[in-house]
């Protein structure tokens, strides 16, 4: 689970900052936080975002790399660069539209609007809203679901998922059969099918 202290999540770059930095400099300080939101999202198990206050321009690039994204009710999330007169640099022209459709994709980014959660939800950008107290219990009951759950088989799903995405459903039906068959072999599996008869919970070891 990713969450912040403070008022938000992640208000995006210093613009102050920004405005010193030498021309030569800027893009390879872009490719920086880039490679930081890639990385998250190759998180090999499910990344979890709690999102409370603002997420805006790279906080929202943050958060998309996330594979669930929980937010209070009081959030807001939007990708602010065209108002700049940049674009987004760190995932958010490819991430977004993937998970809301190009068309609507196209809306976020090219009007610089801020969203508030309820609309977050609506376009499919948040998976759960609920009152800001309640959002850490709500990422962490997430989280404990998932963490019931065969260690092995959590991986492999997310590997299939991700690994297929953007594959031929021929390409991708073939990355999910090499996914499972790495689970074949596997203890859990066994462990899985011996609690189920004998009418216990599993114990798993990710073995």
């Amino acid at each position: 689970i990713l969450s912040a202290r403070g008022k938000h999540f992640c208000a995006g770059a210093d613009l102050k900052e920004r405005r010193g930095v030498p021309e030569d400099q800027v893009e390879a300080m872009v490719n920086r936080t880039r490679a930081m939101t890639t990385a998250l999202a190759q998180i090999s198990v499910p990344f979890i975002a709690a999102i409370h206050g603002t997420a805006v321009g790279g906080g929202m690039e943050v958060a998309l790399a996330a594979d669930i994204r929980v937010l209070a009710d009081s959030a807001k999330m939007g990708l602010r660069e065209t108002a700049l007169a940049i674009i987004p640099g760190a995932g958010g022209t490819q991430r977004l539209p993937r998970l809301i459709g190009e068309s609507a994709a196209v809306y976020w980014i090219t009007s610089a609007r801020v969203f508030s959660a309820a609309e977050c939800e609506k376009y499919g950008v948040a998976n759960f809203v609920v009152p800001e107290a309640e959002l850490m219990t709500k990422a962490e009951s997430i989280a404990a679901e998932i963490a019931a759950n065969g260690p092995l088989a959590v991986r492999a799903a997310k590997e299939a998922i991700v690994r297929g995405r953007d594959a031929s459903s021929e390409d991708g039906l073939k990355i999910e059969q090499e996914c499972y068959r790495k689970i074949i072999p596997t203890h859990d599996r066994v462990e899985a099918l011996q609690a189920f008869q004998e009418k216990r919970p599993p114990q798993f070891r990710g073995e």
